[in-house]
């Protein structure tokens, strides 16, 4: 019985196992077969991989970037030059530059970058890290004051190989570029900005810039808080040092300023200023405390007003449209002070040989004295006489001031901004 007992465990242990050894085997051969599958796709991947991989390796062997594509032929290379602007801000006239942000896009062919065109592959996208070992044009910006590259989060640039051995390359900036300004009809002026970009080292036997058929490219939202963009154009400027040609483009455009800013804020308050000063014309004779604290609040209000206009202005040797405006309504103010002095000093005079007069024939001072003057203005002969009495030669002044200066302010508005809307300034004029 013992015996059958151990036979019977001995057959279950062997059932067992092979039945272990069965599921293994099926388990097994499926995770083979699922192997097999992943590693004929990580296969394939790496055949991608090592196919760009082997592209790139291939044209960086043995390429040098210290010498410019060409130059065992013994011609020079062709860099077509593109620039986008995105902004265009800080336009400073007291330093006479602007700030601008752009993208400087630069295409030309180097024969040693060729390769086979790969499938489903346009172009060799390389790394920034990779960048460096490719040649590259030595453009520089030749009236730029300062300027940075972008590099948040990555260098913001971009190189691009195509199988024929063209080189795409854009780097994206910002600078600071100087603008000789024309002042002179400041603020109806139109200042003509330009980027000059040149090569550093290569003279034109070696490298030379051209302009792609659609040279500049402006953002569509560019917007300007104080100019509109007038008339651009593009052009050649190769310059020649030391009897060496190197090559130059320049992007040149202009920009007309918007000066509705200055009617509001500098012309119409100047204007109501002038027109309170013709105020005391209108005022007593008498009322001396009045006229000249009016006198000296618009002489003072002038001043200041003139001195804002043109702190942000650089310190320049000629007159300027705003100069000649903010000096016109000082003088009317200035000249509506000195009219009260003179008729002040003539009321005066008048008083003391009254004065003078009652202390001599005390029976002469029970006239009134405004029946006096009724009597004197009656008299159309003696009224700007040399013996007519000051009182009234002060009054007769007070209401000529009241005709005279508004005409005189009207005559000069009228040549004021006729000379300025139609004058141009020739071209020797331009520039500090």
């Amino acid at each position: 019985m013992k015996m059958k007992l151990r036979g019977v465990k001995s057959f279950m242990v062997v059932l067992t196992c092979m039945v272990l050894e069965k599921i293994g085997h099926t388990s097994a051969e499926g995770g083979t077969k699922a192997s097999a599958s992943n590693g004929s796709r990580s296969t394939l991947q790496l055949i991608d991989k090592s196919e760009r991989q082997k592209t790139i390796d291939k044209i960086l062997n043995n390429y040098d970037p210290r010498i410019p594509p060409n130059y065992e032929e013994d011609f020079p290379v062709d860099v077509y030059v593109q620039l986008h602007i995105t902004n265009i801000d800080s336009i400073s006239e007291s330093s006479m530059d602007f700030a601008v942000g752009m993208f400087i896009r630069q295409t030309w062919n180097d024969t040693r970058l060729k390769y086979d065109k790969l499938p489903r592959l346009r172009s060799l996208e390389l790394d920034t890290r990779l960048m460096d070992m490719i040649w590259v044009p030595d453009l520089f910006i030749a009236n730029e004051k300062k300027a940075n590259f972008h590099t948040v989060t990555v260098p913001n640039k971009l190189m691009h190989i195509y199988p024929e051995g063209r080189v795409q390359y854009s780097v994206r900036i910002t600078a600071t570029l100087q603008c000789n300004m024309n002042l002179r009809k400041y603020p109806m002026d139109t200042q003509r900005c330009y980027i000059m970009l040149e090569s550093y080292g290569y003279s034109t036997e070696t490298l030379v810039f051209k302009w792609r058929s659609n040279p500049v490219v402006k953002d569509p939202r560019l917007t300007l808080a104080q100019f509109e963009f007038g008339e651009t154009k593009t052009l050649r400027c190769d310059k020649s040092y030391v009897n060496v040609n190197y090559t130059c483009l320049m992007y040149e455009f202009v920009l007309i300023r918007s000066f509705g800013f200055y009617i509001t804020q500098v012309y119409i308050p100047s204007v109501l200023i002038v027109i309170l000063s013709w105020v005391s014309f209108w005022l007593d004779i008498d009322a001396v405390p009045a006229r000249i604290s009016l006198g000296l609040l618009t002489v003072l209000t002038m001043t200041t007003q003139s001195s804002g206009a043109r702190a942000s202005l650089p310190k320049v040797s000629y007159v300027k449209a705003i100069d000649v405006w903010m000096a016109a309504c000082l003088i009317f103010v200035f000249a509506g002070l000195i009219e009260f002095a003179y008729v002040n000093v003539h009321t005066r005079v008048e008083k003391r040989r009254r004065s003078e007069s009652c202390m001599i024939k005390p029976g002469q001072c029970n006239n009134d004295d405004t029946d006096m003057e009724e009597k004197l203005a009656n008299n159309k002969r003696t009224r700007f006489s040399y013996f007519t009495a000051s009182r009234q030669k002060a009054r007769a002044l007070d209401r000529i001031s009241r005709i005279l200066f508004p005409a005189s302010f009207i005559v000069f508005n009228l040549v004021y901004w006729l000379v300025y809307m139609l004058w141009i300034p020739e071209s020797q004029d331009v520039g500090p």
